[in-house]
């Protein structure tokens, strides 16, 4: 077949030249496309004798393998070519700092509220809220607190200001979170379970207190309820909430709204001056507890004979202080960033019945 020649060299030249995709393009439907020359050619083989086909076709075949070969180089080495020139355009110092991102983070005492909320409620506790700003009566009287104790003074409690004149009962900034407990059977009655965490007030400022901080404490009443159930409540949390087993050690203690009353301490060791909770010979006091005070119950409308049950209360910023080695009690309230973005978790950190 003659002109194979001619057009292998013109096709190649013009492959070599096309200084695009499109000229490229225009080229292949010149030679390979339905009307292209290669192809017109391959048609005539149908018209050809046997002997000239086995001629023809092998021959015909090898210039189309060739310049489709050509084709596909060329488009590669264009686009080769546009790709080192748009790196070259869009050129970037990756080692310039990059913009600010405002980005926050979320408070280590409302991560471990969150902690503590999931696992009590796996154990069948229920959240109870109550007012922050509470009447004398739900704040101590409900809770046994008699007139001359020491926390119904103005030096220990904020009391709200009452113009001359103004005899209505007094009102306080709650100093703890049983007159929640007290709402809640008021509103429930029994059984009941439930934890009640919040913001509490005393006047009080060092390295461990402050005049507002956080508490949680928890609530059941049943029938047959025994300071057992207490204690497997108690070292159930501790283990869930520190990732380890964790024994407790009851003291005999006394507080108005529990009778008996316990200070509960938790199996820790000091060594090298590092706190480690669940290992070890010492202890570490961390809540009050007990069976609830009668008082309390007939306070609540709950018939004593007929009911009973336990109480406990932590504080919530010292249990995130034992959890993540957290010094001083007052950096939880000073707003400063660089402690807040070293304590704190982010928005995905979801807690969990062993989050550590």
């Amino acid at each position: 077949m003659d002109g194979l020649s001619e057009l292998r060299a013109k096709y190649l030249g013009d492959i070599g030249a096309a200084a695009d995709g499109d000229a490229l393009e225009t080229v292949r439907l010149a030679a390979l496309g339905k009307k292209g020359e290669i192809s017109l050619k391959m048609r005539e083989l149908g018209k050809m004798s046997p002997e000239e086909r086995q001629t023809a076709g092998p021959a015909l075949n090898a210039l189309k393998d060739e310049i489709d070969a050509a084709l596909r180089a060329r488009k590669a080495a264009l686009e080769d070519a546009a790709l080192d020139a748009r790196l070259a355009a869009e050129w970037l110092d990756v080692t310039l700092p990059p913009r600010p991102r405002p980005r926050g983070t979320v408070h280590p005492v409302s991560q471990v509220m969150e902690e503590m909320a999931a696992i009590f409620a796996d154990m069948g506790f229920a959240v109870a809220e109550g007012p922050q700003v509470e009447t004398d009566w739900h704040n101590f009287d409900a809770l046994n607190i008699a007139p001359e104790h020491p926390a119904r003074q103005e030096h220990d409690t904020f009391f709200m200001h009452r113009d001359a004149g103004d005899n209505r009962p007094p009102h306080v900034l709650r100093t703890h979170t049983s007159p929640v407990q007290i709402r809640a059977m008021q509103a429930q009655g029994a059984p009941i379970r439930v934890i009640a965490p919040g913001r509490v007030y005393r006047m009080d400022m060092d390295q461990t207190h402050t005049p507002m901080f956080h508490q949680i404490e928890g609530l059941a009443i049943d029938r047959d309820i025994t300071m057992a159930n207490l204690k497997w409540v108690l070292e159930e949390f501790f283990t869930a909430y520190f990732g380890r087993p964790v024994r407790t050690r009851f003291r005999a203690s006394h507080f108005p709204f529990t009778e008996p009353s316990a200070e509960v301490d938790i199996q820790c060791s000091w060594q090298g001056g590092v706190l480690r909770v669940g290992e070890g010979d010492d202890w570490l006091e961390v809540l009050g507890s007990g069976m609830v005070h009668p008082h309390v119950l007939r306070s609540a409308g709950i018939d004593p004979d007929q009911w009973q049950g336990f109480a406990f209360g932590m504080g919530i910023d010292r249990m995130a202080m034992l959890k993540y080695g957290i010094p001083d009690l007052r950096a939880f309230f000073e707003s400063d960033l660089r402690w807040l973005r070293h304590y704190g978790f982010g928005a995905l950190d979801a807690p969990s019945l062993h989050a550590g």
